[in-house]
């Protein structure tokens, strides 16, 4: 194998939206981690979109896109919405990034 040939590896920040430089980035990864929760519930449940659709209170036009992964076409309030409509208690924990060690912290349950 020549140089050229030799892969490129890069050290990922955690965050591949940020990586590939998007401006927003931490809105994507966000969106991204409450939809895959979204999906391990709908799957687990086995459900027909038609069933999606009412539990969720959305067309079946958007539970085919949510089940494609297109993440970006929902809010995460919406995507939060729909945690809560799977029976899944949501917190969340408030505190300021500029300043790490502060004990301050804020929860929320939904």
């Amino acid at each position: 194998m020549t140089e050229e040939q030799k892969p490129v590896f890069e050290e990922s920040s955690g965050n591949v939206f940020a990586d590939i430089g998007l401006s927003d980035a931490d809105e994507l990864f966000t969106r991204g981690k409450i939809g895959i929760q979204v999906l391990r519930l709908l799957k687990h449940r086995n459900l027909k979109q038609r069933e999606i659709s009412e539990l969720l209170g959305i067309p079946q036009p958007e539970v085919s896109h949510l089940m494609k992964g297109e993440f970006q076409r929902f809010s995460e309030g919406k995507l939060l919405i729909f945690l809560k409509r799977l029976d899944t208690e949501i917190t969340l924990h408030l505190r300021s990034r500029h300043e790490p060690g502060q004990s301050a912290e804020t929860v929320i349950s939904l």
